[in-house]
Parts: C-alpha cells; structure tokens; sequence
C-alpha cells in the first residue's frame, strides 16, 4: 500500500490537495509562526533576537510557538554549556523549504499593498 502521493496526484484530485494545504496550515499557521520562520530564513538567531525582529510579539508566545515549530520539525533549537547558556534557534531543512512559500507571499504582499494603495 503506498502512503505518499506524488505533487502531480495532489494537483489532481481535490481531497488530496485539500489534505495537503492542510497539512502546511496545521504546521504554519497562526499570526507568528510566519514571523519566526521568516526572522530565521537569515540565520541562527537566539530568542532576544527574535524577538526584535518580530513587534509585539510577548515572550510567552514566542516561547509557545518555537516550541511547536520544534515539536513539527521545523525548527531546531540549540543549547550550548555555557555561562550563562545559550541557546539558538534554526530552521531545519523542512523549515527552509518553505523559502519558495514566503517569497511568494512577500511578492504578492507588496503587489497587493500597492494596489490598495493606489485605490484609495
């Protein structure tokens, strides 16, 4: 019995490919793990770090949603013996993959923001 199904099987039949986004929404979704997962397209980065680069975001959530990344293989996180510790976040291979994603989505973001813009 075979337990994958090739990119070409998805794109043609519709229970298929509705399983497959939600495969990606179950991983990505929520208003933060985009964020982080762009924060960490760049480079290792240590918590503070992201947290500068994500406005709002409280470290409790930050904590919560590293946490789920890591539990969904797409984050790996680093702890070194040091004083104090130190600890990095990285993505994973998997979480590199979505490279291709967010580049599509800064595109059509920018697209769509100037268009809004030029509406109004």
């Amino acid at each position: 019995m075979k337990s994958t199904i090739s990119f070409k099987e998805a794109k043609a039949c519709p229970i298929q490919f509705v399983l497959a986004v939600n495969d990606t929404l179950n991983v990505i979704s929520g208003k933060w793990k985009l964020p982080i997962i762009g924060s960490l397209l760049f480079e290792k980065r240590r918590f503070t770090d992201i947290q500068r680069n994500i406005p709002k975001i409280t470290p409790r959530m930050l904590s919560k949603e590293l946490k789920d990344l890591e539990i969904n293989g797409m984050v790996k996180r680093t702890v070194y013996d040091t004083t104090p510790i130190m600890v990095e976040y990285e993505l994973t291979e998997s979480g590199k993959l979505l490279s291709d994603v967010l580049d599509k989505m800064l595109e059509w973001g920018l697209q769509h923001r100037e268009a809004t813009i030029a509406k109004n």
